[in-house]
């Protein structure tokens, strides 16, 4: 049977996944939601329902997954409705210090960058490294992970056609995020520089672990500094 399930709280919108999944849509700007939908996740996974198969966040979504064996899509929402939530929250998540070699050739999009925005080369790279951004969802690709806000001034657009192949390792950012490319594949994004701690990587399991709510902050590094940190892997 299907259920009408209002909007509670911080919620604006809730959507059926299949038999077994509830998708939360949370309210307000992306920082807010997202770390609304971390306050969530820890609430639930300190209460631990026997039910909870697993919690997927996204940028201002949660997936809620359940045993549809035990119980049912009306039961989750009745729980979720009334879930005590606190209005802080313990973090344990991680800052990443992440040195990027911004002088790259084949991660050079500062042309169409400055066409974009109006901002040299070296302003580029020092908004980007200026500010501390925050992982809002892994997803894509193993690995990949959306990172945001960017300030407005390096706020530029998608490329109109994708690149079939972006360098592995590619630091790139698009709209108001940054992202890293793990892997060699197509992409869309501007790229402005190579981090060294994806090279030649081909395992995923050897991929740096980032996790939503994690900070991240970048730093420029050369030619010879890149090697030394390949080196030193």
């Amino acid at each position: 049977m299907i259920y009408h399930m209002k909007a509670f709280k911080h919620i604006k919108h809730i959507a059926y996944a299949g038999m077994d999944g509830l998708i939360l849509y949370f309210a307000g700007e992306i920082g807010p939601a997202n770390q609304r939908i971390q306050q969530y996740m820890q609430a639930i996974s300190y209460d631990k329902p026997d039910w909870l198969k697993s919690l997927i966040p996204s940028y201002d979504t949660l997936l809620v997954c359940f045993d549809c064996f035990k119980v049912d899509s009306h039961f989750v929402y009745q729980y979720l409705a009334n879930l005590e939530i606190e209005s802080s929250f313990t973090s344990d998540s991680s800052h990443h210090h992440i040195p990027v070699w911004y002088d790259c050739p084949q991660t050079s999009d500062f042309e169409q960058i400055k066409n974009q925005t109006g901002l040299e080369k070296n302003e580029v790279i020092e908004l980007h490294t200026a500010y501390t951004l925050q992982v809002f969802a892994v997803g894509f690709a193993p690995g990949f992970a959306y990172m945001g806000e960017l300030v407005d001034e390096l706020v530029c657009p998608r490329l109109a056609t994708p690149r079939k192949q972006v360098p592995q390792g590619a630091v790139a950012i698009a709209e108001k995020q940054a992202a890293i490319y793990p892997f060699s594949s197509p992409g869309g994004w501007n790229l402005i520089g190579l981090c060294p701690w994806y090279h030649n990587l081909s395992d995923p399991g050897d991929l740096p672990e980032f996790s939503v709510g994690d900070r991240v902050s970048f730093y420029s590094v050369n030619e010879k500094q890149y090697g030394e940190i390949v080196n030193d892997k």
